[in-house]
């Protein structure tokens, strides 16, 4: 009897240690299930889904019956203003003849401040940076560039602003009052029309 009580404890003891021993690796898997829910990169599989989205091509047909430009009418177009900003800072920085940019997308206007190093002309630079906005964005916008280096605190002060601030309008065109004391880069449309 006392063998087979023994026996029974021992087995129970194993059994206990293999549930343990499955509760622990699930308690690893939840771990790393939430450390990457937090990963601001969004996890290797993340990566891998936004990668493959970028690698897409975009593609649409209809024809004239399946075309309801009155239901597209209501739809508003929308413009990623911070990732606007971004691309066109981080192309203007590919250029060797930049140190520092800082680039502001409103509704209406580019701000594009930087610094230069000795590789361009003040003309010249400023014609890079404002060539680059005009290919990334629409003809709509107006663009504004400088090379003066107190601007591009200016343009950083405005950073988490809305449209919806009230000193907003007047700090954008005092800014913009300064951009236009620079040069805007060599002749081209939009230095014609201003």
């Amino acid at each position: 009897m006392k063998t087979f009580i023994g026996g029974k404890l021992i087995t129970l003891l194993a059994l206990a240690a293999l549930v343990g021993c499955g509760n622990t690796n699930e308690a690893v898997d939840d771990r790393n299930r939430m450390m990457n829910e937090l990963d601001p990169t969004g996890g290797t599989e993340q990566q891998q889904m936004d990668n493959e989205l970028n690698d897409r091509l975009g593609y649409v047909r209809y024809t004239k019956e399946e075309n309801d430009l009155d239901a597209d009418r209501n739809r508003e177009v929308t413009i990623d203003r911070t990732e606007m900003a971004n691309m066109i800072t981080r192309i203007i920085l590919d250029s060797d003849g930049f140190d520092e940019v800082a680039t502001l997308v409103t509704d209406e206007e580019v701000l594009i401040a930087y610094l230069k190093n000795d590789e361009f002309e003040q003309v010249e630079a400023a014609d890079i940076a404002k060539k680059t906005a005009m290919s990334v964005l629409p003809r709509y916008f107006d663009i504004y560039v400088s090379d003066n280096e107190v601007l591009i605190d200016d343009i950083h002060s405005l950073h988490n602003s809305t449209t919806t601030n009230q000193n907003y309008d007047n700090t954008i065109n005092r800014i913009i009052d300064e951009m236009k004391q620079s040069p805007q880069g060599y002749n081209n449309k939009q230095n014609d029309m201003e």
